[in-house]
């Protein structure tokens, strides 16, 4: 059967779940010329793909792909008897990619492919036995066929590749299919006559068979029968492959030595037993019989259940992780520094006054957090959601419908907004804008407007401001404006169908657009844009151009390439790129190091290298400015500017 993701068990562990929070002294490390260095805000791993096996001698394991701020970094194998675990470092670099799909063969070796590497990993010898370089990039999907033969089959153009362990044959097929956008082969399974199919999304669903003996792919449905989103294939026992264009029609298909037979009404499947899934996957069978009930990363346990004496056995392992990637952070408003981190999904609270940490367990992934008032709020990814925290009262883990969370579930955008980029706390002290990308597969980000006072929202469709664009960056304007700068990148998946970003101005009681224009040719987003003095909106585009612009007469009246002398801004979900202190200052943070944009003559002068690349913006506190690189959170003391 293809193994997916185990409600009960595997759930738990694929978001390493903690219910009770986690504190621990920073041991604060001065850098010199004004950085520190404040730790690692969730010092521990993900998994990308956990299968229960045995080892060479027969003794029960788990294999892990772990995964950090670098990616997929190492395999960790833990002795499910003892705890005694050992790990062993990728043989090729991660790049920043992880594992999407892995798979446990038939003759029990663990297989993955990411960052334009196919890899083996053998438990009876305890060691990795193959790796190759391929076309780009990352297997969303992968099988194993009747001969024993690994395919996957790979984002972002299809390609494919196949491994037989027998006899250590490799071939890389390259790109198979080819579209303006990149797919997703979530589903991909071998007929008995040696075909391969995939089903493929987002943008538009297709199902495409593979012959290995001419290295072509075909197109195996109408075009008239693909739409928006995914399309499945399944192999059954009888050595036939059944997939439907669109998952959730009932628009069946069989599949076999490349013929396609359309019948209609879902057949009764029986799945031919594949141990593959997604980076979700959560094998839990061992040889013997037992089950692995969980592999917490957190706690670093591992529970074993024998199903039938009932035994129950929890034993402790260890590893080593860098930390997983801050999304972004400020100043909350018990005057800790807050944010949320990226697998696992964390939250974590640095308290600059005692040096110390909270992390806790969060709701998925917190893209853009800010402040306003008394409370601190998030917009988070996926479906666009929106928290609010009050730090005051004590955390309640959050779960929709449930008033007494805290941080509480307000709404959430799905598919209007999947990905926030922007979550602007308007000077009002009221009003709420979130924005970002759509949903996997769409083109267009709507806006999404939520009064604190009635609990109530207002959602805007790309259509109601630009379309097939979305909003990356907005600034408060006088008289209840909004200036907003976008960007073309479509959902996840999605087709980039606009040419180039826009700014606009919009008033936000009518939520009408009055302004629009693309001030800067070819320009893709507009990364960030921050209130200045005069009346001015300071702004950067595609993360190298610097703008000054005039709302009053919606013109820009400078503008400066910083690649060369300053090289490209930070960057994230939501970036944070300006920071402002209380006393009017605005500065900038470059990968290079902070910035400080002088009034009037908006001359960007270098205050620091920073000593790290700086990374996720970023808010000012007594006089330092906070900001991530990686998994690790850095502050830097403003010259001149008080401690308060």
């Amino acid at each position: 059967m293809n193994v997916t993701l185990n409600r009960r068990i595997g759930l738990g562990s694929f978001l390493v779940l903690l219910s009770a929070a986690s504190w621990g002294p920073a041991a604060t490390e001065d850098l010199g010329n004004g950085f520190l260095h404040h730790g690692v805000a969730t010092p521990v791993s993900m998994h990308r793909g956990t299968v229960a096996t045995v080892d060479g001698q027969g003794r029960n394991i788990v294999l892990v792909w772990l995964f950090d701020h670098r990616g997929g970094y190492a395999l960790l194998l833990i002795d499910a008897e003892t705890g005694k675990s050992q790990e062993f470092p990728m043989p090729f670099p991660p790049g920043g990619d992880s594992p999407y799909s892995s798979i446990l063969s038939s003759t029990n070796k663990f297989y993955t492919h990411f960052n334009s590497h196919f890899v083996e990993f053998d438990p009876a010898r305890r060691a990795f036995t193959f790796h190759r370089q391929t076309a780009p990039q990352m297997a969303m999907g992968m099988t194993e066929d009747d001969r024993g033969i690994i395919w996957s089959v790979t984002y972002p153009q299809s390609g494919v590749v196949s491994f037989d362990p027998k006899t250590r044959e490799f071939k890389d097929y390259g790109h198979v299919r080819k579209e303006n956008w990149q797919q997703y082969q979530r589903y991909v399974a071998a007929d008995d006559a040696g075909w391969i199919y995939f089903g493929l999304g987002n943008t538009a669903s297709h199902i495409i068979g593979f012959d290995p003996r001419t290295g072509k792919a075909k197109p195996m449905i109408p075009e008239s029968e693909r739409g928006r989103g995914t399309a499945e294939v399944h192999r059954d026992v009888n050595g036939k492959v059944y997939g439907c264009p669109l998952v959730g029609q009932d628009n069946w298909y069989e599949f076999h030595k490349g013929q396609a037979r359309k019948i209609g009404k879902r057949p009764e499947i029986r799945k031919k037993p594949v141990i593959t899934s997604s980076q979700s996957l959560f094998h839990t069978a061992f040889p013997d019989g037992k089950r692995l009930k969980s592999c917490d990363l957190v706690e670093r346990t591992l529970t074993v259940v024998n199903p039938i004496s009932r035994e129950t056995r929890q034993v402790r392992f260890d590893y080593h992780s860098e930390g997983a990637h801050i999304m972004g952070l400020v100043v909350a408003p018990d005057e800790t520094i807050c944010g949320g981190t990226a697998f696992p999904m964390r939250f974590f609270s640095y308290d600059p006054a005692t040096d110390k940490w909270v992390n806790r367990d969060c709701y998925i992934q917190w893209n853009t957090v800010a402040r306003q008032g008394d409370r601190f709020f998030v917009g988070g990814y996926t479906h666009g959601f929106l928290l609010e925290w009050d730090p005051a009262r004590p955390w309640v883990p959050t779960e929709k419908g449930n008033k007494a969370s805290n941080p509480l579930f307000l709404t959430e955008c799905h598919p209007t907004i999947n990905r926030p980029h922007e979550l602007l706390a308007h000077p009002d002290g009221n009003t709420l804008v979130l924005a970002g990308t759509p949903d996997y597969g769409y083109t267009g980000g709507g806006l999404m407007f939520w009064d604190r006072k009635t609990r109530t929202r207002i959602l805007l469709e790309h259509t109601d401001i630009l379309p097939d664009q979305a909003t990356m960056s907005l600034a408060a304007l006088p008289n209840g404006k909004l200036l907003g700068g976008t960007t073309t990148s479509p959902g996840t998946g999605g087709e980039r169908k606009a040419k180039q970003a826009e700014l606009y101005i919009m008033d936000m009681s009518t939520r009408k657009l009055e302004w629009h224009e693309a001030v800067f040719q070819g320009t893709q987003d507009y990364s960030d844009l921050c209130p200045g003095p005069d009346g001015l909106i300071y702004g950067v585009a595609d993360r190298a151009r610097f703008f000054v612009f005039d709302p009053a007469k919606r013109k820009v009246i400078h503008e400066q390439d910083t690649r060369t002398q300053f090289g490209l801004t930070n960057s994230q979900q939501g970036p944070r790129i300006f920071v402002t202190d209380h006393q009017g200052g605005i500065y900038m943070l470059f990968v290079k190091g902070i910035c400080r944009v002088e009034p009037g003559t908006f001359k960007i002068k270098l205050l620091a290298e920073s000593p790290v690349p700086v990374g996720p913006g970023g808010d000012y506190h007594k006089g330092r400015i906070y900001f991530a690189s990686g998994s690790h959170l850095y502050s830097y003391k403003l010259p001149g500017v008080p401690g308060e």
